[in-house]
C-alpha cells in the first residue's frame, strides 16, 4: 500500500497549506537573516491531540560528529516559501544554550517536565495546553 501511495497524486504533490512528513524531514532551519542553523530530522506529533508538538532540528557538530538535536515547539517556526527553508527568531548563540539531545542520549519527549523546560526556554505556550 505505501508503494501505492507514492504514485498517487496527493503523495506527490503539496496540497495548498499541507506537506507531507517526508518533505518536512530534512527542510533547512534558518535565521531571519537567511543563515542556515540547522535541518529538520524528526517531527514529533501528539498521538492523541494530532498536534505538531517538536520539529527535531540537528545542529552543530562536523561530518555527523557532536551533532546535538534540538527539540524545537513548532510554534517557533515559520515556513518561508521564498527560502524553502523554515525560519525561526533564533541565533546561534541562543541554539547552543537550548535544551539539546545527544547521539547516546535517551529523552523522553512526552515527558511534561522536559516539555515544559523546552517550551519555556523558547518562550511558547506547551502543545498540550
Amino acid at each position: 500500500m505505501q508503494t501505492a501511495m507514492k504514485d498517487t497524486a496527493v503523495e506527490s504533490s503539496e496540497a495548498g497549506r499541507l506537506i507531507g512528513s517526508d518533505k518536512v524531514e530534512g527542510t533547512e532551519v534558518h535565521d531571519r537573516a537567511g543563515n542556515r542553523l540547522g535541518t529538520i530530522e524528526r517531527v514529533m506529533i501528539d498521538k492523541l491531540s494530532g498536534k505538531v508538538a517538536y520539529a527535531v532540528m540537528s545542529f552543530g557538530g562536523f561530518l555527523g560528529l557532536g551533532e546535538r538535536y534540538h527539540p524545537l515547539p513548532w510554534a517557533v517556526l515559520d515556513y518561508d516559501t521564498n527560502q524553502h527553508a523554515y525560519v525561526v527568531d533564533l541565533d546561534t548563540t541562543t541554539l547552543e544554550k537550548a535544551p539539546t539531545i545527544g547521539n547516546q542520549d535517551r529523552v523522553d519527549l512526552s515527558d511534561e517536565t522536559y516539555g515544559r523546560e523546552v517550551h519555556d526556554y523558547y518562550k511558547v505556550r506547551p502543545f498540550w495546553l
